[in-house]
């Protein structure tokens, strides 16, 4: 317990040190907290267009999508405001020799490795998210209690787990690759199909977005829970899925830690 107090409390000085150093530039700070805004603004209408074509997708109308696409953004905005440092791992750290540094200091490198930064533009995809629920909540009449507040909550956590196992053991390959963007990318984009009820693509395409890179986890299954909708166990599982996907992440990481070896420079 003593070690988690450390570590939280040495996250918030990274933290502080991090924000002390964006808003040396308050401009690009706003724009890089904001543009992400502008960016899922442009892909909440082509949902719209979309719909306007076919009112409901198996049974899903606009305002229960817009649900599923909000929670999804809520659970990648805190990967993304607090892990998005995996995806340069390669690039700004292995190929610089940078890493080494993390290696010489009395704390996780991993640790280290994500508190280096913390990445305002999630902030956007945060907002868009949270208003994409609220108005759903409102636009639909479900009914808020403290329960559906708490599974919200932690629904979001676990999504926000996954997004950032799966991110780490992509990213992991850094370690033999030096850069992997392109590998991490080939599974985040996935994501993508999670912004949609699930029900709509085939068998296989159901099963990989629930077992495989379980992003569904952070969308369709809290969403159908919100709207009343049976899917049995499912409903609950999204915590194991991501505490279990993330054991899994970090033994890969470790395993590619030992085999670092370093620049040479």
């Amino acid at each position: 317990m003593r070690e988690v107090v450390r570590y939280l409390e040495l996250y918030w000085l990274f933290l502080k040190q991090r924000l002390k150093i964006l808003m040396e530039y308050r401009a690009s700070f706003l724009i890089g907290a904001t543009s992400t805004i502008a960016q899922q603004t442009a892909g909440l209408l082509s949902v719209y267009v979309v719909m306007q074509q076919i009112p409901t997708l198996r049974g899903w109308n606009f305002d229960e999508i817009l649900l599923t696409y909000g929670l999804l953004l809520i659970a990648r905005s805190l990967n993304h405001m607090f892990a998005d440092n995996l995806w340069t791992l390669g690039r700004q750290y292995i190929r610089t020799g940078g890493f080494d540094r993390f290696l010489v200091r009395p704390i996780d490198p991993l640790f280290h490795l994500l508190a280096d930064r913390f990445c305002q533009d999630g902030l956007g995809y945060f907002l868009v998210g949270v208003g994409l629920v609220v108005r759903s909540i409102i636009t639909l009449h479900i009914s808020v209690t403290s329960l559906l507040v708490g599974y919200i909550i932690l629904s979001a956590l676990s999504g926000g787990l996954i997004f950032f196992a799966l991110n780490l053991i992509t990213a992991t390959s850094a370690f033999w690759l030096m850069d992997s963007i392109p590998v991490t990318r080939l599974v985040f984009d996935n994501n993508e199909f999670a912004k949609y009820p699930i029900t709509i693509y085939p068998q296989f395409f159901r099963v990989a977005l629930t077992w495989l890179i379980p992003y569904a986890f952070a969308s369709f299954y809290p969403a159908s829970v919100m709207l009343g909708r049976d899917i049995g166990v499912l409903a609950w599982l999204g915590p194991l899925v991501a505490i279990t996907l993330t054991l899994i992440a970090y033994r890969v990481w470790r395993f590619g830690l030992r085999h670092y070896s370093g620049t040479g420079s």
